[in-house]
């Protein structure tokens, strides 16, 4: 049997440890097998439990899910010891120098007045680290986001570049204009042009909810957890009185869906 790292170690140096011993030829077969792209679903999946645990309001679970997110990180960093390219104190220490360079304000001598203003620092600072890269004048935006998040992101730098609306009326207008487009695209026969429009839609949409303050991704998983609740409630309805959902008439699909909303209120 492996041994385990010291108890009186730090608690970081433990999981470094654990995580290296898991990988070892005595450890274990599934940590052994895995390599940087079969992690990425467990990354991904990870953070998506860490945001559920937040939106639950539940610090118990989150305090869980974020050491399985943490777990990721130096999984994939012992992978790259293992490699040769970097070790979890190379992340960290990269992470320490990052906060320092890009806080003036606070570990220099700059001055940031307020949020905007350590934003547009954090632009400048950025760019200039990226001098002698390839040039972005949005800088870098993974093309792996959730396509309303990184709708959200190009949207909002963007406007620091001057791209934007005056106020959300324009917006809401533009939104008027692209469901109009979308519209009449469906009277055509060009399936190809009816998705351009309906994508054109869906992104004036993402900047109607940015100026209104809101983030595009959590308005609409809020929404879809409402609809699905009322999914599921209108099914126990239906089972309670031996109906089945699937077998329901419009009509009475209709019916229920009405005894729902009013047990739970709501716009939907």
């Amino acid at each position: 049997m492996p041994d385990l790292p010291p108890k009186d170690a730090s608690p970081v140096d433990r999981l470094v440890a654990i995580m290296a011993v898991l990988r070892s030829p005595r450890g274990c077969p599934w940590d052994r097998e895995q390599s940087l792209v079969t992690l990425k679903p467990h990354l991904v999946e990870e953070t998506y439990e860490v945001l559920e645990a937040i939106d639950a309001e539940d610090r118990a679970s989150l305090c869980g899910e974020l050491g399985d997110v943490l777990l990721q990180v130096v999984f994939q960093s012992q992978l790259c010891s293992e490699e040769g390219s970097f070790c979890f104190d190379d992340v960290v220490e990269g992470l320490n120098q990052k906060l320092i360079r890009r806080h003036p304000h606070v570990f220099g001598e700059a001055i940031a007045e307020d949020a905007d203003a350590v934003l547009r620092q954090w632009d400048v600072l950025k760019r200039g680290e990226e001098d002698g890269k390839k040039s972005s004048a949005l800088g870098k935006i993974s093309s792996a986001m959730p396509a309303l998040h990184r709708a959200y992101e190009v949207q909002k730098r963007a406007a620091r570049l001057g791209y934007d609306w005056e106020d959300v009326g324009d917006v809401r207008a533009k939104v008027h204009e692209e469901i109009d487009e979308f519209a009449d695209s469906l009277m055509g026969e060009d399936p190809l042009r009816t998705e351009e429009e309906l994508g054109d839609l869906l992104f004036s949409l993402v900047n109607l909810a940015r100026h209104l303050g809101s983030r595009p991704e959590e308005v609409l998983r809020r929404a879809t957890d409402k609809f699905a609740a009322r999914v599921e409630a209108a099914h126990a309805l239906a089972k309670d009185r031996g109906q089945c959902l699937s077998e329901c008439t419009p009509e009475e699909l209709d019916a229920l869906w009405g005894e729902v909303k009013q047990e739970k209120p709501g716009p939907v």
